[in-house]
């Protein structure tokens, strides 16, 4: 498989700049996600990596070659787009054969291949349709297929299952997960969906602004972010940012405690507050609340609990479970 090296990586619209000097090391293997908001940059660096994009700045190198300046067709990648990209008149094994076929293999072997690749991925009763009879999950599953039967060095997803409902998202979360485990193939994977980010990836890399912010493992970014901002996008419900000097904590600027480490009483604790809305979600209670001393706090409580919107309660949060920002928004260890 293949390993990717990226140094210095820049790339400019004009005078914009959209990648400011990316670094990073991807190992054999590894499954590794980019994340972040709406135009960090997490689709143009998978583009650049892809070939698609011309970078501006830096190098990137697959396998330790320098293919920098490689067109997409010579960096021995595979990439799985938000749209299925499938042709319409093909069948489900042309269409996971159709690249093979224009590289020249021989029959026997795209055979092989795309009977391996469809095994893997539960296609073999569709083989035989066109993209139009087969559901939306379907047809991505038919688009990945299509990617392994390449035998890639580096597999890239642009948010691939963005088209997908709720369940069949889930499904075929799944999917790519089996594929990975099976293929120890190398992964990068780019997504606004941090659920995804943190079901799937051994890493997961954040962007922000053309930046990276932090690389680690999911739950490193989850119980050790590096800053505010990944603070703030790694968990859901997002993690509370209380004023420090609010609660006589003086020398940092910001406390953050995660929802789920807030609790609640009728009785007593540390500050009171009163409760805006609450969503009900079953295993889950989300309970929204106002507190003249700590500001908005959210708390997410396991099970299902009877609080109603207008009740007075109180808060309260162990010191054990806060995190501790400084005035430039960088973590305290």
């Amino acid at each position: 498989m293949g390993n990717l090296h990226l140094a210095s990586v820049r790339k400019f619209y004009g005078t914009h700049e959209v990648l400011k000097g990316i670094d990073l090391k991807v190992d054999d293997g590894e499954f590794v996600v980019f994340v972040g908001p709406s135009g960090c940059g997490k689709s143009t660096l998978l583009r650049a990596i892809a070939g698609l994009e011309d970078i501006s700045q830096g190098s990137i190198l697959i396998d330790n070659a320098d293919v920098s300046h490689a067109p997409p067709a010579k960096r021995g990648i595979a990439m799985v787009f938000q749209s299925y990209a499938l042709y319409p008149h093909l069948s489900v094994r042309d269409n996971m054969g159709l690249g093979l076929k224009q590289a020249g293999t021989p029959k026997a072997e795209i055979d092989q291949r795309v009977s391996h690749a469809s095994s893997m991925l539960s296609l073999e009763p569709y083989l035989a349709r066109r993209p139009a009879e087969l559901s939306g999950g379907q047809r991505q599953r038919v688009a990945i297929g299509r990617a392994v039967v390449r035998e890639p060095k580096l597999f890239l997803f642009d948010e691939p299952l963005s088209n997908l409902d709720a369940a069949l998202r889930v499904q075929t979360r799944l999917e790519i997960a089996k594929l990975h485990r099976r293929l120890k193939a190398t992964m990068i994977y780019v997504t606004h969906d941090q659920v995804e980010a943190m079901t799937l990836a051994d890493r997961i890399v954040v962007l922000s602004a053309g930046k990276i912010e932090q690389v680690g493992s999911p739950m490193e970014l989850y119980n050790r972010p590096a800053n505010l901002f990944v603070a703030g996008f790694i968990g859901s419900p997002q993690m509370n940012f209380i004023e420090a000097g609010r609660i006589g904590m003086h020398g940092l600027k910001t406390l953050g405690i995660r929802p789920e480490h807030v609790t609640l009483s009728r009785n007593d604790g540390a500050w009171p507050a009163t409760i805006v809305y609450v969503e009900h979600l079953g295993a889950d209670t989300i309970v929204y609340l106002e507190s003249e001393t700590l500001g908005h706090v959210t708390a997410r409580l396991f099970g299902e609990h009877a609080y109603a919107p207008d009740e007075r309660v109180f808060v309260s949060f162990p010191d054990s479970h806060s995190h501790r920002f400084d005035s430039n928004g960088n973590a305290i260890l």
